[in-house]
């Protein structure tokens, strides 16, 4: 199974709260751009999981108009910048059927994305994200544990 972790786009940096502030210009051209390069490295994301927060859910549209992917989309109120990864870890396992999800892509925040990919992996890697990187994990669903395959921002394709 592939687990593709990414980190929302730019957004602004003042809003009336944290959860409403908006992706820039910037930060829909830098989803649009790895939207693109998902196309080319994932057959198929089938299910995406969605922070609540408005800038990961323009991401995610942005990511799934220009990809073309028909994902199941799913909002989780726990995968926001304090959220816990190993719940989140918990939650990934529970709803992993081992014959029909074969990619998931989770879209959420700094620092949750990096505790993300150290509790999913072997090495337990915590990586800092660029806005709009992606990280992608070779997970083994027996082993519930995976490896880093890479990390990939808008930035590494210019």
């Amino acid at each position: 199974m592939q687990i593709f972790i990414m980190r929302h786009g730019q957004a602004n940096p003042m809003s009336n709260s944290d959860s409403a502030r908006e992706l820039t210009k910037q930060g829909f051209l830098e989803s649009s751009n790895m939207a693109n390069w998902l196309k080319e490295h994932a057959s198929n994301v089938e299910q995406v999981l969605v922070s609540p927060y408005i800038r990961a859910q323009q991401t995610a549209q942005t990511v799934l108009a220009d990809s073309g992917f028909s994902a199941e989309i799913t909002t989780l109120d726990f995968i926001t910048p304090s959220g816990d990864a190993r719940q989140v870890h918990d939650y990934i396992d529970g709803i992993i059927d081992k014959n029909t999800v074969k990619q998931l892509l989770i879209i959420s925040h700094m620092p949750l994305v990096s505790y993300l990919v150290a509790e999913l992996t072997f090495n337990q890697e915590s990586p800092i994200f660029q806005t709009a990187a992606i990280a992608q994990i070779d997970y083994d669903i027996d082993r519930m544990k995976g490896e880093l395959v890479q990390l990939i921002s808008p930035f590494d394709l210019l």
